[in-house]
């Protein structure tokens, strides 16, 4: 079960569904958003575009109402599991399913109240929060996969018996098999010796993606400027790519392990992105751009080490990306794959 609100959940419903694959299971992956129905779905996303939109409104809703769990988050969560719990029992009673994993917080919570109804499946939220806030627990949940040690405290003051096992974040396959930077660079048309960025912040290219492509630019330095699905970026992106050709623009895509590969600093959000440079080996500058829980990980990812915080002020980002590119040499890359597949044979075998 995920939730259509950016790409991080479908990358990590993806990385489950795979590594139960592996262990000879079928799976199908539902979205959450879209089981709200065509209005709800549409009326949902625009409502987190216009929070996130208006400075200071989402940091307001998350450290106000979600984290605590307040009369607002209770209502806002039950307007949205109240609809998606009818059409999600019909699902899995008509295909049955002995595992559903919930990797996005109204679908714990629809699922929650399917569970209570007499349907049989066991049940996995897993939360990459750093801190879990109210929504993301219930009753009815036999596991929660959490980030880190912190992430467990926070989720147990909601429900202090839960099982909680701390995992990685699962990273896809193709990050492992990146090539080399001299292969990615070939690849690309990129000097060997030259100095080069990879920019993104999620599907949605938060932030003021193209202004920081251009200041990067002009300090001398090749961006690989990726825009997700956000066409309005893209499009100032090769504005910028016509200006310098230093500034080196995508769309979606999925060359991302590449781009790392090819780069020698990330400048990103707190996000999936984080996990991918850990396991490529790469240095991360981080854009605190995303607000609420985005602020909590951002954190996280500083206290794990290889990355920095910068403003997005053009003049201080520069002089941050170029402190970053200076220090010289890579992080070792990380494998992450035994912890995760370690945690995965925990909740198969506990079924």
């Amino acid at each position: 079960m995920s939730g259509s609100i950016g790409m991080g959940h479908d990358v990590m419903a993806d990385a489950f569904a795979s590594s139960l694959t592996a262990r000879g299971w079928s799976s199908d992956t539902l979205d959450a958003m879209a089981l709200l129905g065509g209005t709800g779905h549409r009326l949902g996303e625009a409502v987190f575009r216009s929070l996130l939109g208006i400075p200071g409104t989402f940091d307001a809703l998350h450290f106000h109402a979600l984290r605590g769990g307040n009369r607002l988050a209770r209502f806002l969560d039950d307007q949205a599991a109240r609809r998606i719990a009818p059409r999600l029992g019909a699902v899995l009673r008509d295909s049955p399913a002995s595992l559903v994993v919930s990797v996005f917080a109204t679908a714990a919570s629809a699922m929650s109240r399917v569970r209570a109804s007499g349907v049989p499946a066991r049940t996995v939220t897993f939360c990459t929060d750093v801190n879990p806030h109210r929504m993301w627990v219930h009753p009815h949940t036999d596991i929660y996969l959490v980030p880190s040690e912190t992430s467990a405290a926070f989720l147990r003051r909601f429900e202090p018996e839960a099982r909680v096992l701390v995992v990685p974040a699962p990273v896809r396959s193709s990050f492992y098999a990146a090539p080399s930077r001299a292969d990615a660079r070939a690849a690309l048309g990129i000097p060997l010796d030259a100095r080069v960025v990879l920019l993104m912040t999620g599907s949605w290219a938060l932030g003021p993606l193209a202004d920081v492509a251009r200041s990067l630019a002009a300090a001398g330095v090749y961006v690989l400027a990726v825009a997700g699905r956000a066409a309005a970026v893209e499009s100032a992106l090769r504005t910028a790519a016509a200006a310098d050709s230093r500034v080196v623009p995508f769309g979606f895509t999925d060359r991302v392990p590449q781009l790392m590969a090819a780069c020698d600093v990330v400048v990103t959000s707190a996000g999936d992105t984080c996990s991918e440079a850990r396991v490529i080996g790469r240095r991360m500058v981080l854009l605190d751009v995303v607000a609420g829980h985005g602020r909590e990980n951002l954190q996280h990812e500083l206290e794990l080490g290889d990355a920095v915080v910068a403003s997005t002020s053009p003049d201080l980002l520069v002089r941050g990306v170029l402190r970053s590119l200076a220090a010289g040499g890579d992080p070792a890359p990380q494998d992450r794959r035994t912890a995760w597949e370690l945690a995965v044979d925990e909740i198969v075998d506990a079924l």
